[in-house]
């Protein structure tokens, strides 16, 4: 049987028409809430099927030992497969819902949370048939490791934040930075081989796979970086996560939360450091934790206190913090006159 490999044009328009599907009872600034999970599930599903029947022509047909965790990458369990949803033709936001909660539980070290957490099954918002179009229209590619790669499926879901950001207008580094903004800190960083990488506003993971993509072009083992990235918005967290994972990246740590108020890495004598910082921080941040900061735990005030309605200078001084003795940084930073 010939096997049915997508372009990453036919990708591209696979995912913009589903965003399409959503146009009306959905905004369009809540788009990504929806299409990014469903098409995480969706490769997840069909890596799994990939793996099982791998497993069944090397074990001549052994069901019992194909269907064993450690055969899997991620573990999908019983009425939790995307066939399992496709079933249903009542109360399909809840299968959903049911599917994705089940897929973490079962792959809690890696997965715990990654989906997200949209109302599947408000039925005012996301109706049976709206969900039945969606998830049919997500059916008609087969997305495992044979018919897409990694990279390939990596860049589509790139093209898709972009999409999104432009659609919800979302610009100046709240959701996406632009392309040559991010490849420009790349060059910059310059990072190589070995190296621990640290994004403390990371949003959808651009700037981290961008480090990556440096080491590729270098003809360098990508796989030696350690990424490290903390973000406070849910939405954007969980997007990085599914982004890693889906660029084929294995050793990463992203962590939810408010880097100021809370940073997520630490070693035994404080603050974890690395051997490059990167970042496009929310600029002239009024919230983001002034009364703290000058008694700051971890000891990033070194040049004072910034003003409560800016905390610019308080992500450089977390960034330098964060940086260890041979580090290196690049970040934007607008200064306003």
């Amino acid at each position: 049987m010939a096997i049915e490999k997508i372009t990453l044009s036919q990708l591209e328009q696979y995912l913009s028409k589903a965003a399409w599907i959503l146009k009306g009872p959905v905004d369009a600034s809540d788009f990504k809430v929806y299409i990014f999970p469903l098409l995480f599930f969706k490769r997840i599903s069909d890596v799994y099927d990939e793996e099982y029947r791998n497993a069944l022509a090397e074990s001549d047909g052994d069901e019992v030992y194909a269907a064993l965790p450690e055969m899997h990458r991620f573990e999908v369990p019983k009425n939790c497969h995307w066939s399992d949803v496709r079933e249903k033709t009542v109360n399909v936001g809840e299968a959903i819902e049911n599917a994705l909660r089940g897929i973490e539980q079962a792959n809690q070290s890696y997965l715990y949370g990654i989906f997200g957490d949209a109302q599947w099954s408000n039925k005012n918002k996301l109706s049976d048939k709206l969900l039945i179009d969606l998830i049919e229209h997500f059916s008609q590619y087969t997305l495992g490791n044979v018919n897409v790669d990694p990279d390939m499926l990596g860049q589509a879901y790139e093209y898709l934040i972009k999409h999104f950001a432009d659609l919800s207008n979302k610009k100046a580094g709240e959701f996406y930075t632009p392309r040559s903004v991010v490849h420009l800190l790349g060059l910059i960083l310059d990072p190589h081989e070995g190296e621990t990488i640290y994004d403390p506003a990371c949003g959808t993971g651009g700037m981290l796979l961008e480090c990556v993509d440096h080491l590729k072009h270098n003809n360098e083992d990508y796989r030696t970086l350690k990424l490290f990235g903390q973000e406070k918005n849910l939405t954007s967290s969980s997007i990085a996560r599914m982004n890693m994972f889906l660029h084929g990246i294995e050793d990463f740590e992203i962590a939810r939360g408010d880097t100021l108020r809370n940073p997520a890495f630490f070693a035994a004598d404080g603050l974890k450091t690395f051997d490059c910082v990167i970042a496009n921080p929310p600029f002239s941040l009024s919230d983001w934790g002034s009364e703290n900061w000058a008694s700051d735990p971890y000891g990033r005030n070194i040049a004072g206190v910034p003003p409560q309605g800016n905390g610019d200078m308080a992500w450089i001084q977390h960034m330098v913090k964060s940086m260890n003795s041979n580090g290196r940084m690049t970040v934007v930073f607008v200064v306003v006159k």
